[in-house]
């Protein structure tokens, strides 16, 4: 891969993207010629004027049309009946009862929450009212329990015994208790164990705290449930922010990590050793944002976080609360944001630990989760919750604004949307972009309200917030503003990416790649709404499948990335070919990037949890950094390019650009040639070829030089390219008159593609930089 640059001056960054929407800011379809196994070549151009789980189906996105955006606020329950989105997709407007519908649901919820709450704001207090709260004269306790008939708090401060701490009852369902201090102190001490002992139906059960923030389990015992722990520590104990949450980028450049698995050796890592030895990789590596998976306490380690039992506790095999709020601290202090992997799709079933324990047969109304068969996921073994319940809605919305308040946290990524968006939850369900699978009697409208009230109130509170939302549907708008009639996420996940490069890598020969599926998989996406890209996650990942380095190089993994040997051609093919996949993805796929923990420098294997089929074992479930760090492996390579890829953003600012198009897909060539930003990409994906003197079409005239090569020594390559030669480009054609042009634009030039190695010819990428 080549990048271009002025031979007398360095580029500089692009000023604030212009958000028009006009057709040739959109990528080009499929259909246009193309052509080997390329490497990228990028081309920048400065000029006085500038021109932005468990998976269960697959998703086809449409296009919306193209408008200028309107800002409009939908307030009044006149607004209704012309929100913005028609004029954003006019195809929308026959579904104009639907939105008519939601959006009057929302402002009458929000009005409701309003008059008797006082606002969507105060509302979302209600970690500071439920749960167990210490004020200067006592200890509160409250819970929404309104099938339970009596109720005591329990616990070591109390010896177990409730007698003497009933509670009562409201009119509303919530028990409550307050416990004066003994002797100035509170009554309950930080760091003891609690429960609530309730009775129904004649018999005494006992939960862990709904609101708890703290859970611990017993290691020595098997199976062993999960204890409430009271978490109040004093002053001096308690971690206080130093630094400010860093500003929102333009493009966020995402990091996902887990870290209970971040650590070398085969145990569960810390919150602080995740602060003190990955977050540096992480910042070293050009990333700019966090994601931390499997933050909210669950008790099945394999679950990988989503089967959530304590919502406001911290999951206390990584530390403790205070040791989460270092890490988040620490990833501020490096300019790093951070985004929690949020679970309200959906929780665990455990009932003596979890929040299923408070659902002991009573009806929908007074409970968290839907009753019979809508209450329970089938696929994810799981329990389903009520979104038109009130107290379920001050849980959830709570929930979000305690991790942002307490933690400082940037923002969100919320789990299973696809679930929640729909009444059939996605299951045995496959999305065509018909717009009527979207807005039908199948769209589960309660979800839909409370993620609007959720992304209204987390963008009040923090409007730099960054909310993500994995959505493998496509449905329309839900990446709007709500303001605007939309659902109000920031981006979507672009869930198809990573299914075309597992089904090629998997069942397709390099002869058979197709440049126009691959492109059309990049591109295929709505232009009014932002998405994040991603090659592979943790998903592609988990026991039973492979990262794309593992199914790229397989077993030769395990003997042939020394350095100190030539590589073999799968050595050599792979680590082209992982450079590849992963900068085409970030270049073409979104308005953002995500890569799994590991990843970016190849990570071999798979991950597996301890559990009993692999005797409890540790192996599978931990990262290999020495493989990065050492001098002779080969992984340094992919390492070394995943810094230079992220640092090509951060210099050029593409990933903001609107300015997308694709002007050449050579099939038979293996050639994908298109301009992003400022820069121009070319990719050779031939095995066999390479070109000389390719033709390049490019929108701006002037000279160009190489600004990233994916073939150069310092990533791996075999440098056959001159970074010091420069391009210059011919007009081709009649200025305004695009079927004159070459591949539609109005100048070209010419690049020397090579292969990734004589027997699989991957792209370089060329990047270039007009002089002034």
């Amino acid at each position: 891969m080549l990048c271009l640059v002025s031979p007398s001056s360095s580029p500089t960054p692009l000023p604030p993207p212009r958000r028009s929407r006009s057709p040739a800011d959109r990528a080009a379809p499929p259909g246009i010629a193309g052509g080997g196994n390329v490497r990228l070549s990028v081309l920048s151009v400065q000029c006085e004027a500038r021109r932005s789980g468990a998976r269960k189906v697959k998703s086809k996105f449409a296009t919306a049309a193209t408008v200028q955006e309107d800002k409009t606020m939908a307030t009044a329950k006149g607004d209704i009946d012309h929100l913005p989105i028609y004029d954003l997709d006019p195809k929308l407007e026959k579904f104009k009862d639907h939105f008519s519908y939601r959006m009057k649901r929302f402002l009458d919820q929000k009005g409701s929450i309003e008059e008797n709450e006082g606002s969507l704001e105060e509302f979302s207090k209600g970690y500071l009212k439920f749960g167990i709260n210490t004020s200067e004269d006592g200890t509160v306790y409250r819970e929404w329990a309104p099938a339970a008939q009596e109720a005591e708090l329990i616990g070591d401060f109390n010896e177990w015994n409730g007698a003497n701490h009933k509670m009562e009852k409201d009119k509303f369902g919530v028990w409550s208790i307050k416990i004066d201090h003994v002797k100035g102190k509170p009554a309950i001490p930080h760091n003891s164990k609690v429960k609530f002992r309730f009775l129904h139906g004649g018999v005494w059960v006992d939960r862990i705290p709904a609101w708890i923030r703290y859970a611990t389990v017993d290691a020595s015992k098997f199976g062993a449930p999960y204890d409430g722990v009271h978490w109040d520590p004093p002053a001096s104990e308690r971690y206080t922010f130093k630094h400010p949450r860093p500003s929102k980028p333009a493009a966020p450049r995402i990091y996902e990590a887990h870290v209970g698995m971040s650590g070398e050796k085969p145990a569960v890592s810390t919150y602080r050793e995740f602060a003190d030895n990955v977050l540096p990789r992480i910042r070293a590596n050009n990333y700019n944002t966090v994601q931390l998976m499997a933050v909210m306490e669950h008790s099945y380690y394999a679950s990988f976080g989503y089967h959530v039992t304590n919502f406001f506790a911290v999951s206390s095999r990584s530390g403790t609360p205070e040791d989460l709020k270092y890490l988040v601290d620490k990833a501020h202090s490096l300019g790093l944001r951070v985004l929690m992997d949020v679970v309200h799709s959906h929780a665990s079933n455990n009932v003596t630990d979890g929040l299923n324990g408070y659902d002991v047969g009573q009806s929908t109304q007074e409970s968290y989760f839907h009753t019979g068969d809508s209450g329970y996921h089938k696929l994810w073994d799981s329990r389903l919750f009520i979104y038109a319940n009130w107290e379920v809605l001050r849980f959830l919305l709570s929930n979000l604004r305690y991790w942002l308040d307490e933690f400082m946290f940037d923002g969100f990524r919320f789990d299973g949307v696809t679930s929640m968006l729909y009444h059939h939850h996605g299951i045995n369900v496959g999305f065509t972009g018909n717009y009527q699978e979207y807005f039908s009697l199948d769209t589960d409208v309660d979800a839909v309200v409370y993620m609007m009230l959720a992304n209204h109130l987390m963008h009040k509170l923090l409007p730099e917030a960054t909310v993500v939302a994995e959505d493998v549907s496509g449905m329309p708008v839900l990446c709007r503003s709500v303001d605007e009639g939309g659902v109000g996420f920031d981006y979507r996940l672009a869930m198809a990416i990573p299914d075309r490069w597992t089904d090629y890598l998997k069942n397709k020969d390099d002869s058979e790649w197709s440049m126009g599926e691959i492109a059309h998989t990049l591109t295929n996406r709505r232009y009014t709404e932002k998405c994040i890209a991603y090659a592979e996650s943790h998903d592609q990942s988990i026991v039973g499948d492979k990262t794309i380095a593992f199914l790229l190089m397989d077993k030769e993994m395990y003997t042939g990335m020394s350095d100190l040997q030539p590589a073999s051609p799968t050595i050599d093919r792979g680590i082209a070919l992982q450079k590849m996949i992963h900068f085409i993805t970030v270049a073409l796929g979104g308005d953002g990037y995500l890569n799994f923990m590991g990843n970016e420098f190849g990570h071999p294997e798979w991950i597996d949890f301890p559990r009993e089929g692999n005797n409890w074992s540790y192996d599978k479930c931990r990262r290999q950094w020495s493989l990065v760090d050492t001098d002779h492996l080969r992984y340094k390579y992919m390492n070394a390019f995943d810094q230079a890829m992220n640092a090509l953003d951060e210099r050029f600012s593409f990933l903001s650009s609107s300015k997308q198009i694709v002007s050449d897909m050579n099939d038979e060539k293996k050639v994908i040639v298109f301009e992003r930003g400022d820069l121009v990409f070319v990719f050779n994906f031939h095995p066999k070829k390479t070109y000389e003197g390719y033709k390049v079409g490019c929108d701006l005239p002037g000279k160009y030089r190489i600004a990233l090569d994916s073939d150069a020594l310092v990533f791996g390559g075999h440098g056959r390219v001159g970074h010091d030669v420069d391009h210059f480009t011919s007009p081709e054609g009649i200025p305004g008159v695009p079927e004159t042009n070459f591949n539609n634009r109005q100048t070209h030039s010419k690049s020397f593609l090579h292969p990734a190695l004589d027997l699989c010819g991957n792209v370089h990428l060329s990047a270039t930089s007009q002089l002034n």
